[in-house]
């Protein structure tokens, strides 16, 4: 894949992964509530999550959701479920003051920061538009598969630190119970909201 044509694909999975959704809501929730370190696995799973499904549909299962759209609103609706549940389990989250090394805290798991991300269709346009995109066609398409999941580690490594920071100090300055509670319910209905980006 030439330097142009790469950078150019980064540039679109910057956008697609810095801009507000499911995982970034995540991020920052997790952030706040659980500290910086305690909130990687979850980014791990996330971006593995994404590996995972860039290459279901660089194999072909993309080109199903795009041939049978019954497959594409049963995404939306399961999509749509997980979103409205973890919205739930966001804005319901218990005060807790946040120690980094206190030990009774749970931050979300790795293995749903992956799940999320197979029935996230923000997530699944984003692996479909770089496939379609920069993938190049004959002998140069593993090369191009495999430049395309490299930068989308990249992008998705740095988006996620960035949200994570972010929710990290906004943690941080949250010492009440009433802030912990309205940032919690806030983080919540963003999450929910992001639901009605599925739909749009």
């Amino acid at each position: 894949m030439e330097l142009s044509l790469f950078l150019s694909m980064l540039g679109f999975l910057w956008v697609a992964a810095i801009t507000p959704g499911p995982n970034n809501m995540l991020l920052t929730a997790s952030g706040a509530n659980f500290g910086f370190l305690r909130s990687l696995p979850l980014m791990v799973g996330i971006m593995l999550g994404m590996q995972v499904m860039l290459l279901l549909v660089a194999f072909g299962v993309g080109g199903l959701i795009l041939l049978y759209p019954a497959l594409h609103l049963i995404l939306k609706i399961a999509g749509s479920l997980y979103l409205l549940w973890l919205a739930w389990k966001i804005g319901t989250a218990a005060y807790e003051t946040l120690e980094v090394d206190a030990g009774p805290q749970n931050p979300m798991p790795f293995w749903q920061g992956g799940l999320l991300q197979l029935i996230n269709p923000k997530a699944w346009l984003m692996a479909l538009g770089a496939v379609a995109s920069f993938s190049l066609a004959g002998e140069a398409w593993r090369a191009s598969v495999i430049a395309i999941s490299i930068g989308m580690v990249l992008v998705n490594a740095v988006a996620g630190v960035i949200w994570l920071g972010f929710g990290t100090l906004i943690g941080r300055i949250l010492r009440s119970r009433r802030a912990w509670t309205i940032f919690n319910v806030s983080m919540g209905l963003l999450t929910a909201a992001c639901v009605l980006l599925i739909w749009h």
